[in-house]
């Protein structure tokens, strides 16, 4: 089965490629999408390019990764998300969504679409998502889509943030431990 382009009932998701870098850079330099991590705004689109190869890599070597989520009615970007194999042999489920787009459910369709192709590929591997405790859409989605909170602890990258780990069923001590 080809994950590399999927439809579903409102979006086309298709790998992330070099082709997708203005509408990423448009996204990821846009200050309300990372109102919860003001850091993380793209500053350049090399920086965004970067990102786009090693999310391509990511298809090359696990058969999935993230995908360039567009509006089938038009192909208005939406966003990018779905799931990442990470050393940890967990999936790695993320989803940035345009702040035109927020509040609509296109993030939960995104995240069900990543969840079953994570399931297909490598099902052994936990489906987890990392997020900021105030980030109250995305813990939402996270519980939305089934996943639990496994661990809440301060952010080894956000001075005095608090992060959360959520997944699909229970983790290892030691996943955990790499996790934060």
């Amino acid at each position: 089965m080809d994950l590399a382009s999927l439809t579903t009932e409102r979006l086309v998701l298709t790998a992330v490629s070099q082709d997708d870098l203005a509408d990423l850079h448009a996204l990821h330099a846009d200050p309300r999408v990372w109102r919860h991590l003001p850091s993380g705004v793209h500053t350049s689109a090399q920086q965004t390019s970067d990102e786009i190869t090693m999310y391509a890599a990511d298809w090359e070597r696990d058969a999935l990764g993230y995908w360039t989520a567009r509006r089938r009615d038009g192909g208005d970007l939406v966003g990018i998300g779905g799931v990442r194999l990470k050393p940890t042999a967990t999936w790695n489920l993320y989803y940035r969504v345009s702040a035109d787009h927020h509040g609509q459910g296109y993030a939960g369709e995104l995240v069900e679409a990543a969840m079953q192709a994570a399931a297909t590929v490598a099902p052994d591997a936990p489906v987890v998502a990392y997020l900021l405790e105030h980030n109250e859409a995305s813990r939402r989605t996270a519980e939305r889509a089934g996943l639990t909170q496994v661990w809440r602890g301060p952010d080894r990258d956000v001075p005095g943030g608090v992060r959360l780990v959520y997944a699909d069923r229970d983790l290892p001590t030691a996943t955990l431990a790499a996790l934060h």
